[in-house]
């Protein structure tokens, strides 16, 4: 038995991992290490013979949670761990359905549909229905239907007590019925099939039961009703379930994520082993206690209190601006120092509250020349280009999928109207077909008849060349065949797609790789699954922009949270809402704890957004962080009030000269950009200082004397 793996853990993850055969939960607080117990749970249990590693199943959120759990679990323990059941909720639920087709009523091929796809075939069922758009709005529907499926129901069990609701109710029962003509699956359907599958097949659910004798599930805070009743029937009475969370991060209210399933998870499981991780090894103390005060604010904790072992760190930087452009600039300037001194720009993020907020962030930045990557555009799998080539393949592979069908008929164009495409969507429907199957037995006649033919050929001429060749070889012939890299050469500053389309190629060799024995079906089913997911790749030194909610489970050397104004953060939507405001403390609590080593907590007294003039009051969140912990660079004390300073001749707060680095109130000086100037009151000291200056033609503007390279005049 080795046991080298378990050198490092402290006593509480010590226990978490040694816990004997028995349901357990475990409340891991930021940076606390939860991956590391997670894997080493697994590699204990296996290592002293308490089940093979094909009776375990390990559930996360992402696809990379998943691998580098099996990179670190490959690295503790001699073991193949590709055939073991680590995985997202999702990708688990895809690999029952695909061992287990017939019975749940599936193709063996089928095809899963990304939320785009699913959009285009909700489009199409609701034009069959003549139901009109602008009164029913696509997106509403299906924001419809993926939340009664999350929810666990069908089209029959939902209620309908008016006429929109019965519309909604009919479209999504439409809906279904066309998904099963076509073989197609779209994400909500993964799981809720699944579940329908364990619930009414006792061989089947006893099955599993008896073979995953340990399920480990990691976020366990941001599992939805539909997840915990799935997790539930595969926990057999004598299965444990190793439930990792925090309650404190569960910030996914808005996608489903139900924080009480802890607490059901709690009584119903009769827990006894309950263990707290609070020793945080990503933020120094300073950090760790402004986000304790916080989120003490909030009810129905399960309640921790982090900690460290590395020091207090550096006091928490706030700064208010007079307008959101000074902000922009502050935030900027600091970005810029700290570069300056050594930082790496991609160890550094800007977190807002609402995406409006990086407009002028990326303004400023851009002006500055400070490289950034906003985190969170579209994903590799979502690009036009790449869902063209992915559609070709689909229809190689299945010729009834009727969405890959529609995308590409006439995309490179080859002639086919709208009209034509209507005359295959009436035969289609009328004789209940995929729309191949129609376009073959019940053609269009004449000129668009024969157009047609050319790309049923074309399919059935690339279909047969590509069988036998190995899945990038078989794309590398399809963006050739079907004319999509003549295409984008042709197409004006279409560069990057050219290069995305090579990049597939890419996809597909590493993709084998990972599963030698992967079919194409399964190379589609692990595109859609990423499309499906939050993720970006750094691949340069770039300054980070993101939403809190993208930041999480990031973390970075220094952070700056913006923002932090009544009515945007917390968010205004939020004050009416049912635990509205303590989701957004625990929103506040994600951001504060993305800080390794720095943190600084921005706000605007006057900001433009969504169109208008915002004057602002501070945050409530910046009244629940203890001053003692506070730094103010623009104030000599944090009275968080509106008082600005005076705009006479004179010092705003008491700061004397000798604290102005050699200026004073009253000093003509010049600046590079804004030019001549009058400086007409001052704020802080030392390199906190900063001075207010009536230029002749930019105005009046705060700048820190750090910073703004003043010349006296």
């Amino acid at each position: 038995m080795r046991t080298e793996y378990l050198t490092g853990l402290n006593p509480e993850q010590l226990a978490a991992v040694t816990l004997p055969h028995a349901s357990a939960l475990i409340l891991a607080g930021a940076g606390s290490g939860k991956t590391r117990v997670l894997t080493t749970r697994i590699a204990w249990l296996i290592d002293n013979g308490h089940v093979s590693p094909f009776g375990i199943m390990g559930v996360t959120f992402t696809n990379k949670a998943a691998k580098e759990m099996l990179t670190r679990l490959s690295a503790m323990l001699p073991i193949n761990v590709r055939g073991m059941w680590i995985g997202t909720f999702h990708g688990l639920c895809n690999r029952l359905l695909r061992a287990h087709h017939r019975e749940c009523g599936l193709p063996q091929t089928f095809q899963i549909l990304d939320m785009q796809d699913q959009l285009s075939l909700l489009k199409r069922v609701m034009r069959a229905l003549n139901i009109d758009e602008e009164r029913t709005p696509p997106k509403q529907v299906q924001h419809f239907i993926n939340g009664k499926k999350e929810a666990g129901l069908r089209a029959h069990e939902c209620d309908s007590f008016d006429p929109a609701s019965r519309r909604m109710v009919e479209i999504y029962a439409e809906y279904d019925a066309q998904c099963n003509r076509e073989g197609v699956v779209d994400f909500a359907e993964l799981l809720l099939r699944a579940y329908e599958l364990l619930s009414r097949n006792a061989v089947l659910r006893e099955h599993y039961q008896h073979r995953f004798q340990h399920i480990l599930v990691d976020e366990f805070q941001d599992t939805n009703r539909l997840q915990y009743q799935w997790l539930k029937l595969l926990a057999g009475s004598g299965s444990a379930m190793f439930a990792v969370g925090d309650d404190d991060q569960s910030i996914y209210a808005f996608r489903g994520a139900n924080v009480g399933n802890m607490r059901d998870f709690e009584r119903e499981f009769k827990i006894e082993h309950f263990i707290r991780l609070e020793q945080n090894y990503r933020s120094f103390g300073n950090i760790l206690d402004a986000a304790n005060a916080l989120i003490e604010n909030n009810d129905g904790r399960l309640g921790k209190n982090l900690w460290t072992a590395a020091g207090p760190g550096e006091p928490i930087r706030a700064f208010e601006a007079l307008t959101d452009a000074e902000e922009a600039q502050f935030i900027v300037e600091e970005v810029r120092q700290l570069h300056r001194e050594g930082h790496a720009l991609n160890n550094m993020a800007i977190l807002y509250r609402s995406n409006a907020q990086s407009r002028l962030l990326e303004h400023q930045l851009f002006a500055a020349n400070v490289p950034y990557r906003v985190y969170g555009g579209l994903r590799f799998f979502e690009r036009q280009e790449i869902k063209h080539a992915l559609a070709y393949l689909r229809l190689t592979a299945n010729r009834d999928d009727d969405g890959a069908w529609l995308r590409v008929v006439n995309f490179p164009a080859r002639g086919i109207g709208a009209r034509t495409l209507e005359t295959v969507q009436v035969a289609s429907r009328e004789g209940g077909l995929s729309l191949w199957n129609a376009c073959c037995s019940r053609p269009p006649s004449g000129a668009a008849g024969a157009k047609i033919a050319v790309f049923v050929n074309l399919i059935e001429a690339l279909s047969n060349e590509i069988a036998a060749l190995p899945l990038p070889e078989k794309i590398d012939v399809l963006l050739d065949r079907s004319g999509l890299r003549d295409y984008y050469r042709a197409e004006k500053d279409s560069e990057d797609r050219l290069e995305n389309l090579e990049e597939l190629i890419n996809a597909a060799q590493n993709f084998q790789h990972e599963v030698p024995e992967g079919s194409v079906e399964d190379f589609l089913a692990h595109a859609s699954l990423e499309a499906g997911e939050h993720q970006a790749e750094v691949a340069a030194d770039a300054l980070q922009l993101m939403t809190v909610h993208a930041a999480k489970g990031l973390e970075f050397d220094a952070v700056f949270v913006c923002g932090l104004e009544e009515g945007l953060f917390p968010h205004e939507n939020s004050i009416m809402a049912e635990d509205g405001v303590g989701e957004e403390r625990r929103l506040m609590y994600v951001a504060i704890t993305r800080a390794r080593q720095r943190l600084y907590l921005t706000l605007a007294s006057q900001r433009q957004l969504f169109g208008q003039t915002r004057y602002n009051l501070p945050s409530r969140f910046m009244r629940e962080i203890p001053e003692a912990l506070v730094q103010w660079i623009n104030r000599k004390a944090p009275t968080l009030n509106h008082s600005q300073p005076s705009a006479g001749y004179g010092s705003s707060n008491g700061t004397s000269n000798r604290d102005l680095q050699g200026f004073r109130v009253g000093q003509s000086v010049q600046h590079q950009k804004f030019g001549p100037g009058v400086i007409i009151a001052a704020e802080g000291s030392g390199e906190d200082a900063r001075v207010q200056v009536n230029f002749a033609s930019a105005g009046v503007k705060w700048l820190m004397l750090t910073y703004a390279r003043l010349e006296a005049r």
